[in-house]
């Protein structure tokens, strides 16, 4: 790649191959663990209302002409190709093609604003565009003259193609005539691609500042893969679903992970259909972000609250057994024959729901992306639902750390994975080594000069600190740290987690900056509002008028101030104010895995804030 990014401040790790037969690049991934493993079912969708599965063989295939296809169009190692499209069997296809044929794909977010799309194209070169479907073309339609580098555009589906387009099925076609013609072509684009070969471009959506085109490898993705699934024990009885956007790092590299191990991957149809999902394909495997777990703690805590009076008090003895229970194992002490007991009784009552929700048969979650309250992990683990919390950025493809059913421990994201090394610095960030770091930001050596200290260790940008036993805990992030106009630092994450212990928070936003007090911007869940007003005999209100009630905003002071006990003087929530609608990836308050963007929270609700500080 001509313009590939010059880092001369990182540090080359050489790694310890786990297998002997290990794959080097993600092409050797996708053919090789295919092969290894062969199954029906390796991929598995829903169309028309009827679950279909992909074989090993058909992958191998179809992957193999969508290589050959790029390369009859002109495309070559190196060139550049983005992904418009949400979770399906071509997205993974179109992915096993670019990185067989050696092209280095570049993912877009389905939500992403317009203009951030064009910045993307434009800034990686994209020579072609794959799309979903007619309604992602039309809202990138007028951005795309704009784009200079891209010179064709393919649509998965293939009804929506207009004239100078091509679609996924016409791309196949041209690369099976091609292989037809020359039946080496393919294992010749695999054998010309290295393990230090880029393999992806992903812009990060960061939570501050512009976009970022992170420069991934084959050895970063694929080591990390293989290395991040040492100690989960996966195998090829294992299936999953795939719900987390495939163009953010963490599905993608799980996406690898369940490939290499056997598993059989399953695509949710949309997040508003994966309940229905679990509950159809019972996965044993389920990877999703914090925000996801909340929310089904929270749909079953306002179930038992609509329900009745009694019914909302057995939910709240049954996770309070959860968290005892939980609690007590992970310090490792016996758990009385009463709790015992009484578990047994929250099982069949309570906890049975939950596992139910999932389908009834898994092993474990997995999650990372955000910090994930300690509250939730002892409730889900406790219900028999452990949860495995890692940590990793997009920059270190991703995983650094991880919990596994192996080693585990409340309040921490693991212990680093094999071959990756972790340090914290005099000012409590987190640096780390090894093959999964990035090699470097794509056309911004100034950010590379800033990630990278001068030993070569990535900057993660994060605070944090390891215990006697080598795990790792994450505190907050730097950038995120915020200092009153007294002087006083303040970690706003794990204040968030606190004021959203309370059933009536959904989100929680700790602002302060340059202030003489930290105040809170809190998302009610409205549900659990109208359930209080209807036990109380208040009249309904809209979420509106929910946010300006002197009954309701009372009520948030006294949750906020008793959720945030202890917190030391200068740290304490001086001030609240409730928004009546929830932050959206789709409004730009959150990146893809639910994390706030402050800086764009900030800018949205200034005059607010202006007036919360002026009153």
């Amino acid at each position: 790649m001509s313009d590939s990014p010059q880092v001369h401040t990182s540090l080359k790790v050489v790694r310890r191959p786990l297998y002997s037969d290990e794959p080097k690049t993600l092409g050797e991934l996708f053919l090789a663990s295919i092969h290894r493993n062969p199954r029906s079912d390796a991929l598995t969708y829903k169309s028309e209302g009827t679950w279909k599965h992909i074989s090993s063989d058909d992958i191998t295939r179809r992957a193999s002409e969508i290589a050959a296809g790029l390369h009859s169009m002109g495309l070559r190692k190196g060139d550049r190709a983005a992904i418009l499209a949400s979770n399906s069997p071509e997205w993974t296809l179109t992915d096993a093609g670019c990185q067989i044929a050696g092209i280095v794909d570049v993912p877009i977010y389905t939500t992403l604003a317009k203009a951030s799309v064009k910045y993307v194209l434009n800034d990686s070169g994209a020579r072609v565009i794959f799309i979903e479907g007619r309604g992602l073309l039309d809202y990138v339609r007028d951005i795309l003259p704009e784009c200079r580098t891209i010179e064709k555009v393919i649509l998965f589906d293939e009804n929506a193609v207009e004239s100078g387009m091509m679609s996924l099925r016409e791309l196949s076609r041209m690369g099976a005539d091609a292989i037809g013609r020359d039946g080496s072509l393919v294992s010749g684009l695999s054998s010309a691609v290295g393990p230090d070969d880029l393999a992806t471009l992903i812009y990060t959506s960061g939570t501050t500042g512009e976009p970022k085109g992170v420069c991934l490898t084959h050895t970063n993705l694929v080591s990390n893969a293989i290395d991040a699934s040492e100690k989960y024990g996966f195998s090829t009885a294992d299936t999953a679903l795939s719900v987390l956007p495939l163009s953010h790092v963490f599905e993608r590299s799980a996406m690898y992970l369940y490939l290499f191990n056997g598993m059989a991957v399953c695509y949710a149809e949309s997040i508003e259909k994966v309940a229905d999902n679990l509950k159809e394909i019972k996965p044993t495997i389920f990877v999703g972000v914090p925000r996801i777990f909340e929310k089904v703690y929270a749909k079953a805590k306002l179930g038992a609250a609509q329900s009745s009076p009694v019914k909302e008090r057995l939910f709240d003895w049954a996770i309070d057994i959860a968290k005892t229970v939980a609690r007590a194992e992970e310090e490792g002490a016996s758990v009385p024959l009463s709790a015992k007991l009484k578990a047994r009784v929250a099982d069949a009552l309570v906890f049975s729901k939950f596992r139910d929700f999932f389908g009834g048969n898994l092993r474990f979650c997995i999650t990372g992306g955000a910090a994930l309250a300690d509250s939730i992990y002892l409730i889900f683990t406790g219900a028999g639902i452990p949860i495995m919390q890692g940590y990793g950025l997009t920059e270190t493809s991703p995983v650094i750390s991880s919990n596994n059913p192996m080693h585990r421990k409340l309040g921490t994201v693991g212990k680093p994975i094999r071959e990756v090394s972790v340090r914290i610095a005099g000012d409590g960030e987190v640096e780390v080594s090894g093959p999964n770091v990035m090699a470097g930001y794509y056309n911004k050596p100034d950010a590379n000069d800033e990630a990278f200290t001068e030993d070569g260790w990535f900057r993660t940008g994060d605070i944090g600190e390891m215990d006697a036993d080598g795990f790792l805990k994450i505190t907050d992030r730097k950038k995120e740290l915020f200092k009153t106009s007294g002087g006083k630092y303040i970690a706003p994450a794990p204040i968030e987690q606190m004021i959203k212990g309370s059933k009536f928070v959904s989100q929680a936003v700790l602002i302060g900056n340059e202030r003489k007090f930290a105040s809170a911007l809190i998302v009610p869940n409205f549900e659990q509002l109208e359930s209080y007003l209807r036990h109380k005999g208040l009249e309904p209100m809209s979420p509106s008028e929910m946010c300006s009630s002197p009954v309701i905003i009372d009520l948030f002071e006294r949750q906020v101030a008793k959720h945030t006990e202890g917190l030391a003087t200068f740290e304490s929530v001086k001030k609240i104010l409730l928004l009546n609608r929830e932050l959206t990836v789709e409004t730009g308050e959150l990146t893809p895995t639910l994390k706030v963007r402050r800086r764009i929270v900030d800018e949205k609700y200034r005059d607010l804030i202006e007036g919360l500080y002026k009153e």
